[in-house]
């Protein structure tokens, strides 16, 4: 979908006959087809490159953007909201980072399957400056779309069980759902058995 037609769609209000019945019961959230005015910069870049027409935005309270408090207030399971979190470690003087996306009913195994995927002797959490800086993204809204093209996006493999899922938009005061397929086929896409426990 381009990013003419994704702003258009979602200004007719259309809502996607694939996904209709299933966003009924994603919570008590408006969502209609991706729009631009929605998701951070590099996620429009992203999206308007991407040509799928099953990504869905809706506008939330910025200050219920972190998990627990949009799932609570939205009504969302969260077995059915992924979680995406940006990963550094160093080896030798290279310093590398990946992305995780994990069921937000999980948490991401740093410093054992992505240690040993990055290659490093210990993986940690990148700081809210530095994962900012480096994403253009808001801390709390962090998403694997338009995320550093080197980067590898590593996903939970339980992640691509769910029917749809919500992710970051990129801003805190919206969010994105679209088929977890989806985040499989982003580039350096990566799924793994066992990422979250």
């Amino acid at each position: 979908m381009s990013r003419a037609s994704i702003g258009a769609a979602a200004a007719a209000g259309q809502r996607p006959g694939r996904y209709g019945r299933l966003v009924q019961r994603l919570g008590n959230v408006d969502w209609s087809p991706a729009a631009t005015e929605l998701v951070a910069p590099p996620v429009a870049d992203a999206l308007g490159n991407w040509q799928r027409d099953d990504v869905l935005t809706a506008p939330i309270d910025p200050e219920l953007a972190d998990t627990a408090a949009f799932c609570e207030h939205y009504g969302i399971e969260p077995a059915d909201s992924a979680n995406c979190v940006v990963i550094t470690g160093r080896r030798g003087g290279d310093t590398r980072y990946a992305a995780c996306v994990v069921l937000a009913s999980t948490r991401a195994d740093v410093n054992g399957v992505v240690r040993r995927r990055l290659d490093v002797r210990k993986a940690s959490f990148a700081s809210m400056d530095e994962a900012v800086a480096l994403t253009g993204m808001e801390y709390g809204g962090i998403t694997p779309i338009g995320l550093p093209a080197d980067w590898p996006v590593l996903i939970d493999r339980a992640v691509l069980d769910r029917d749809l899922v919500v992710i970051g938009s990129g801003l805190r005061r919206s969010k994105i759902a679209l088929p977890p397929a989806a985040l499989a086929a982003l580039p350096g896409a990566e799924v793994i058995d066992g990422l979250a426990g």
